[in-house]
């Protein structure tokens, strides 16, 4: 995790692929994708240029209101979300919040909410699978 509570991974695929592949990844796990999101298309329709750049929305109300229950601000950082990039040399990033960092954020420790410890490897498997 970087200081900022970001989680960076850079991706052998491009931005497009990575979000195609992490989304097929949550629908083979069963987890609700809420929206996608392509940046870059927006700008270009406001007459802008924007490198590549996809967010994609997903969660579980399983793992995530244990969360929401211990401390209700978390809600402002769930459900989650990824974020793949070109990067300034075109390398592809995927970018998303470390839980350990949101708990951090509300003051929850992270033994107080069992669910974390399984986003944290839930985000790690799935994310891996995305970009390698």
């Amino acid at each position: 995790m970087e200081a900022n509570g970001l989680v960076r991974l850079q991706s052998v695929f491009t931005v497009k692929e990575t979000i195609d592949r992490l989304e097929a990844e949550l629908h083979a796990k069963g987890i609700p994708v809420f929206a996608r999101i392509d940046h870059a298309k927006g700008a270009a329709e406001a007459g802008l240029h924007l490198r590549p750049t996809e967010l994609i929305i997903f969660g579980s109300a399983k793992t995530g209101t244990p969360m929401m229950q211990a401390i209700p601000t978390t809600g402002i950082d769930l459900p989650l979300k990824a974020l793949a990039f070109a990067d300034a040399d075109g390398s592809t990033i995927l970018a998303y919040n470390d839980p350990r960092w949101v708990a951090q954020r509300h003051s929850v420790g992270t033994n107080e909410i069992p669910t974390i410890h399984a986003m944290i490897s839930f985000l790690d498997a799935i994310t891996a699978k995305a970009t390698k």
